[in-house]
């Protein structure tokens, strides 16, 4: 097998977004394969063959080659878990024989072909994006850029891309076995998901690009620094490149926040906005409840909360004595029940 593969990693409340995806890399891209990285289960009365009718792989958890893999998911909340098995997925797709690896967050829309993507991966091993191509001056926007980068990691992990070489691979089993031990959002610990050793990867690794094309991972706080212009042939530029990608973080909450604050009169920017949150919302299956993930829960629907989460994780001997803490009929939740009842919480209403 040769060619390239993209994928994403997502739980069915974001299918609307990776269908999304989906539509708009096949456009830009239809020589690509796409895979799904599915880190959930599908809600009572759905099947995952229609859910994720269009993707050429599905990877599930069990795919992964994850040791105890139950064991380890429980130590994650959904961003946590969604963004850890990153690498693991990067490696079973290099070991399946794809000759470049890309990976795109599932909330980006594809607008134009990622040729400068495939350019790089010509010379380079691995392919970065930094939030920031160009220095911001205004106080207020470097609170919010710089700043920001200097605590949550330089680089965009929304994309990465990387050439199935020896570097390429080395690169893949050394960012696995961070991911495994370690994928947590904890800034004060060093920690912010998978992205905060990504700062460390120009030092570590020979061959890699860093991308400052203005036109990859456009996003809402970087509108600061980039223009996005619609011309009359519907061709969508930024600072008079392509538009390749946009990155729709957060759309609904904090996105809508940092969009008003720095797209100004920018009209384009607030219509592509708008346009994004019609694809989603068209795209997004009215079977599938909002906020779904299976793994919120134990099996008999109690919600599990973050710090029974942490409880599981800072203790080596929990996380050695039990194998499924999800189980609701096992040791682990009888010992919850009976050390730490005030921790469980009713079930949610449809909860799996």
């Amino acid at each position: 097998m040769s060619g390239t593969c993209c994928f994403t990693s997502f739980t069915y409340a974001y299918l609307g977004r990776a269908r999304t995806l989906l539509a708009t890399l096949r456009a830009a891209h239809p020589e690509w394969a796409v895979c799904a990285v599915v880190v959930d289960e599908p809600p009572p009365g759905t099947e995952q063959a229609d859910l994720l009718a269009g993707f050429d792989l599905v990877l599930g958890l069990h795919d992964l080659g994850i040791p105890r893999a139950r064991a380890w998911l429980f130590k994650h909340d959904v961003v946590e878990a969604c963004t850890a098995v990153k690498a693991s997925a990067m490696l079973r797709l290099m070991e399946a024989g794809y000759s470049t690896v890309v990976y795109l967050d599932p909330d980006i829309a594809v607008f134009h072909p990622l040729d400068t993507v495939a350019a790089a991966l010509d010379r380079a091993a691995i392919v970065l994006t930094p939030h920031q191509a160009s220095p911001n001056r205004n106080a207020r926007v470097m609170l919010d850029n710089e700043l920001v980068s200097l605590r949550l990691g330089a680089y965009n992990l929304g994309f990465i891309a990387v050439r199935n070489d020896d570097v390429g691979r080395r690169f893949a089993e050394w960012w696995e076995a961070q991911l495994l031990r370690a994928c947590y959002d904890d800034p004060d610990a060093g920690l912010f998901t998978d992205q905060k050793y990504i700062d460390l990867v120009p030092g570590l690794f020979d061959g890699v690009a860093i991308l400052r094309d203005p036109g990859l991972n456009v996003a809402s706080w970087n509108l600061s620094a980039r223009r996005i212009a619609i011309g009359a042939d519907g061709g969508i530029r930024v600072n008079g490149d392509p538009l390749r990608f946009m990155h729709f973080t957060k759309i609904n909450s904090v996105g809508d926040v940092m969009l008003d604050r720095y797209a100004g009169d920018d009209i384009e920017a607030l219509e592509i906005w708008s346009w994004y949150r019609r694809q989603v919302a068209r795209r997004q299956p009215p079977t599938v409840p909002d906020g779904h993930w299976h793994h919120a829960a134990f099996s008999n629907g109690v919600m599990i909360p973050r710090s029974v989460r942490l409880l599981y994780r800072d203790d080596p001997d929990l996380r050695a004595g039990f194998d499924d803490p999800f189980d609701a009929t096992g040791p682990f939740y009888a010992w919850l029940a009976q050390d730490h009842a005030a921790l469980l919480t009713p079930p949610a209403t449809g909860a799996p």
